[in-house]
């Protein structure tokens, strides 16, 4: 028998116990053990619950972290502290650690890893990236031959669904965020998700693993929806793409390239027809060419599948012979997000006169960004509204484009720029 703590009764921790009591008898003819919740760490523990759990439930972390007999922490509490705190002793005390914590894993992996590593213990997290679908054991065991050249992935389903609503329904941002609220895809406080937060805490740890080298979220560049309107869903539409936040990250001359930021995908690409709270994440790399991995990226049952299946991977190999630990043991450095070369979508508003468009070409020729499409869409009264797309530039000399267009007194607003994906 193996004796297992949970930190944490939310959502993903009740999905776990209730997949680990259903599913019993099946886990215990894959593994060959019982596996058995002794303690589960709460703060009410007169709250009540969805699964039964009488004379298991304490408000003590010494009950989890001090017994013996307890081999494996699954840490489900969320947040950084004080979950670092409780995985750094769990492992100085000899027990596994089973979590689905991005946050800190993006933060201190390294860290925990090697005190994983030095204490013969596993930690896993496969469940801390995309739910249920599997991503990180196959970048590190499936795909460990490859020389991995980029993730491209849609790995937030609260933004998904979000920008596939007002795609498919035409609402604006503020409508379709009240409505996923509604329906529990959003939290009350949906900042992480909307300004691009989680999903670069996830790329983080996807481009660490990939690229063999430590890549934080506060060296990816990261931009959310919020400022993505129904006018952008209508051109992008015309233009033969949609919108989707989009996580990305290259190796390329050595060094890596990554950025959270909502872009706009061709319609012929195969994320542009990942829809809803669905997630998907496609790796190249050399020899094994383009694979692409999809299914829902969050909520209970997802997310739990992925917990229990760390669960059932540390008890089929409890000894520790096969420790997956830190991949990152090379340098590389992360290319500021300025000096990274895409096509770009802009649109501006700019006062309807002849020899405008002029100046503006004339701004962008002199700061070697060249234009592949220029549209004029609605026009009220004597403003003008612009939409371009770039062939491939970097940021910085689009950057010195537009602050030249935005001092001239024709110009009324640059209202936004998107990256843009899969044309050239």
């Amino acid at each position: 028998m193996v004796n297992i703590g949970i930190i944490g009764l939310g959502t993903v921790a009740t999905g776990v116990v209730e997949t680990l009591q259903m599913n019993r008898e099946f886990i215990e003819q894959k593994t060959g053990r019982k596996i058995n919740i002794k303690k589960v760490l709460v703060k009410n523990i007169d709250k009540p619950r969805k699964v039964d759990l009488q004379g298991k439930l304490t408000i003590d972390p010494d009950e989890l972290l001090e017994d013996e007999s307890i081999e494996i922490i699954v840490e489900l509490m969320g947040g950084e502290e004080p979950a670092f705190t409780f995985l750094k002793k769990a492992l100085n005390k000899g027990k596994h650690v089973v979590t689905a914590n991005k946050e800190l894993i993006s933060i201190h992996g390294r860290e925990l890893l090697e005190l994983a590593k030095a204490n013969k213990k596993q930690l896993l997290f496969e469940a801390s990236v995309a739910g249920g679908i599997p991503i990180i054991r196959p970048l590190k065991q499936s795909l460990a031959s490859n020389d991995i050249k980029e993730i491209i992935g849609i790995i937030n389903g609260t933004t998904n669904y979000i920008l596939t609503e007002m795609t498919e329904k035409g609402a604006n941002f503020q409508e379709i965020l009240a409505e996923a609220q509604e329906k529990g895809y959003a939290e009350s406080d949906p900042t992480a998700d909307v300004e691009g937060l989680d999903a670069a805490r996830k790329l983080s740890i996807l481009s660490s693993i990939a690229f063999n080298s430590r890549v934080t979220p506060e060296e990816i560049y990261t931009q959310g929806i919020t400022q993505i309107s129904r006018k952008d869903i209508q051109y992008a539409r015309e233009l033969g793409h949609v919108i989707k936040l989009i996580a990305w990250a290259r190796k390329r001359n050595g060094e890596i390239e990554c950025m959270v930021s909502p872009t706009l995908i061709n319609k012929k690409h195969p994320l542009a027809n990942v829809n809803d709270v669905y997630n998907a994440v496609m790796v190249k790399g050399y020899p094994v060419g383009d694979v692409m991995f999809f299914g829902k990226g969050a909520g209970k049952n997802p997310t739990a599948s992925a917990v229990v299946a760390d669960i059932i991977d540390i008890t089929r190999n409890f000894e520790g012979e096969n420790i997956m630990g830190c991949s990152c043991f090379m340098n590389r450095k992360v290319v500021p997000y300025k000096k990274i070369e895409s096509q770009f979508y802009i649109r501006m508003s700019v006062v309807d006169k002849p020899g405008v468009l002029a100046k503006i070409a004339k701004a962008f020729g002199d700061n070697n960004v060249s234009l592949s499409s220029v549209v004029q869409k609605n026009t009220a009264g004597d403003l003008a509204e612009l939409v371009l797309i770039t062939h491939k530039t970097v940021r910085e000399n689009l950057d010195a484009a537009l602050e030249e267009i935005q001092a001239l007194s024709q110009t009324r607003e640059i209202a936004i720029v998107l990256k843009v994906e899969g044309d050239e």
